[in-house]
């Protein structure tokens, strides 16, 4: 079958992958309605796209963080890739690389960050860190991260304990008996409870600052009121995240959510999203509406499934042409030419 759009890869994935893999990747929190929300406010956002520009010669470079990358698609901190390809990480890392774009890799991580960062040397990589409530583990990792020459620390602030999801609960969710948590293997042994702390606050921000010159982004925020917090404590970026649906059910879509956030930091810091990306036409809309990057998650985790490094890098061409085309039928030859003038906010 002909690999057209990247409802071709979701299904392949669907249909191959055990079940208890695809329930996990596909899993929203309780009802799943801010999963699937997250896809459907995409739709409600129209263009109002120009004419007669000259679009012959395209420029869909940016920037982030002083980084230059091909395109603005990122791949997003998602766990345990080895349940979608035997070797995990390592071939997202690679496949990141060859599309030159950012991979942010996640704590859960079934590679260690030293396999990571040796598959695809020189590549644009940021770590996902969760703040567990053993800090010597989560301070070590900042400063493993860092050593091997990752370039940006993502705190991701919206999961004091593991949302709700259905399915994994139903099918007693856990890793096979041949995959570990790489980093943070022998961390944990003693610890009776979840792992992850749930006294994290604001101040953590500090302590994180203190341990590391990475800049730092912080992954999670809705609302304007917690975007002026993040600005306020120093962080150097915001993506805005509602961890694919998966925590807190009925909250925003994040596209719907990036208005908000966008007019609160008033540009002193950068702003990305991710959630629902389905199309190269939702990257400009997101773009539009005043994201500097995306970063997808489900979606590279279908083309790991389908073909690993090969597969996911099918998925970031797809979503490159469309982004292109999509650019050129609205009438910008370049990024820096995309503006909240090319989309219209339908009124329900």
């Amino acid at each position: 079958m002909a690999m057209v759009c990247l409802s071709d890869f979701e299904a392949y994935a669907k249909k191959y992958l055990p079940k208890i893999a695809w329930d996990y990747f596909a899993a929203g929190a309780d009802d799943c309605t801010t999963r699937d929300e997250n896809i459907l406010a995409y739709k409600r956002i129209r263009f109002r796209p120009r004419m007669l520009r000259d679009v012959s010669v395209m420029d869909i470079r940016t920037k982030i963080l002083g980084s230059e990358i091909s395109f603005p698609v990122g791949i997003a901190p998602t766990g345990f890739h080895q349940l979608a390809w035997p070797d995990g990480e390592k071939s997202t890392a690679r496949a990141a690389r060859a599309m030159n774009t950012c991979y942010i890799a996640s704590t859960y991580s079934t590679c260690t960050l030293e396999e990571i960062s040796a598959a695809a040397p020189g590549g644009l990589r940021w770590f996902q860190l969760y703040i567990h409530r053993n800090r010597a583990a989560s301070q070590q990792l900042v400063q493993r991260a860092e050593a091997l020459g990752f370039q940006g620390l993502v705190l991701t602030a919206d999961l004091p304990y593991t949302g709700k999801r259905r399915d994994d609960v139903r099918n007693g969710f856990r890793l096979p008996p041949h995959m570990k948590v790489k980093n943070l293997e022998g961390a944990f042994e003693v610890c009776k409870m979840s792992p992850l702390d749930p006294s994290v606050t604001w101040n953590d921000i500090y302590w994180l600052r203190s341990l590391t010159r990475l800049p730092i982004i912080i992954k999670g925020i809705l609302t304007r009121e917690d975007a002026e917090l993040a600005v306020r404590h120093g962080v150097q970026g915001i993506i805005v995240s509602n961890h694919g649906g998966r925590q807190l059910d009925e909250g925003p879509a994040t596209i719907d959510a990036l208005v908000e956030v966008v007019e609160a930091v008033r540009g002193r810091v950068e702003v990305y999203v991710d959630g629902g990306i389905r199309k190269g036409s939702d990257v400009l809309k997101a773009l539009a509406l005043g994201a500097k990057c995306v970063f997808i998650g489900r979606p590279a985790l279908w083309g790991l499934a389908y073909k690993g490094e090969e597969g996911l890098q099918d998925v970031l061409r797809i979503l490159q042409d469309e982004f292109r085309l999509s650019m050129a039928l609205a009438g910008c030859a370049s990024v820096s030419e995309i503006g909240q003038h090319l989309v219209q906010l339908s009124k329900l």
